[in-house]
């Protein structure tokens, strides 16, 4: 009974680790699907398929939307589009280490905005962990602060980090108060929305010819992030941001073993940023308790 309690104090983390998994595999598919497509309109295409999905299974719960359920997935799902956005106009001109890198600075930056706008001070295992994770990252990437420069790419995907910090920081707050499935519903609606808004700003001025292969990569990637994005809002209910930015690091972990297993190779310091990660998670789990001093009580006799 007890072991069963305990298993289900722990289903949040144990779907947010799923999700980086799959998340993780998502990597090839982009890549894939951007053969057939400009990044904009897939992205838009992936995020429509994926307000579909959701909404389908969420009509009962759309009848009572609020205006916070409107506010909280508006806000959300433009930092959701800011993200993925200025990731790939920054992979224009940089390399995708370097935005690997850059893009892995969202793990830190969590608790530090958290920390500014929340005034919420993380626990302080949960900096060891944070700084564990982030190191893991820079290991994992190849990349590190020297081959920072400051050019427009960088400073793209760099505000592109910031965004997704404060995803996972909104979500967060946002968790307890609305409803998760309406609130999916409007992120990936709004995401879809502008997206497709932003194609002729960045110079996508042509739809992609039909393609079969292009329609289902976009549909698989669809119901991917529907799954992944309701499985956040839930999830974030009733695990600290910080904790699930350090959960969320396991992304590039499983990135990479897809990548091995499609041929890639990793490096010794690959697999050991990759531990570290792992090692991250795993202590972002662990309390951090002081023993008190037992008192002796002398009685006279």
């Amino acid at each position: 009974m007890n072991q069963s309690l305990k298993l289900q104090s722990k289903a949040p983390q144990i779907a947010l680790i799923l999700i980086t998994l799959i998340w993780g595999g998502t990597f090839l598919t982009v890549q894939y699907g951007l053969n057939f497509s400009s990044p904009m309109f897939f992205v838009g295409c992936r995020f429509a398929a994926a307000t579909l999905a959701v909404g389908l299974i969420s009509l009962s719960d759309l009848k009572g939307m609020t205006k916070q359920d409107v506010y909280a997935g508006s806000l959300i799902g433009l930092t959701i589009v800011l993200g993925y956005g200025t990731q790939t106009i920054g992979l224009q001109s940089i390399s995708s280490s370097e935005s690997a890198f850059l893009t892995a600075l969202y793990v830190p930056m969590v608790p530090i905005l958290q920390l500014l706008i929340f005034k919420k001070y993380p626990k302080p295992m949960m900096w060891c962990a944070t700084v564990l994770a982030f190191v893991g990252l820079v290991l994992l990437t190849g990349n590190g602060f020297s081959s920072i420069q400051l050019n427009s790419g960088q400073v793209v995907t760099l505000f592109g980090a910031v965004a997704m910090a404060m995803e996972i920081i909104w979500i967060g707050h946002f968790a307890g108060k609305v409803n998760a499935q309406r609130v999916t519903v409007i992120q990936l609606a709004i995401a879809s929305l502008c997206a497709f808004i932003s194609m002729p700003v960045l110079g996508e001025t042509h739809i992609p010819a039909f393609s079969w292969t292009l329609c289902l990569t976009a549909i698989g990637m669809g119901l991917a992030s529907a799954m992944i994005q309701l499985t956040m809002n839930w999830a974030q209910r009733s695990i600290d941001s910080s904790q699930a930015a350090i959960i969320y690091a396991g992304e590039p972990v499983w990135a990479g073993i897809f990548g091995r297993l499609a041929g890639e190779r990793l490096g010794v310091m690959a697999l050991l940023g990759g531990l570290c990660v792992v090692l991250g998670v795993i202590l972002s789990e662990m309390k951090w308790t002081r023993k008190k001093k037992s008192k002796v009580v002398c009685e006279d006799v």
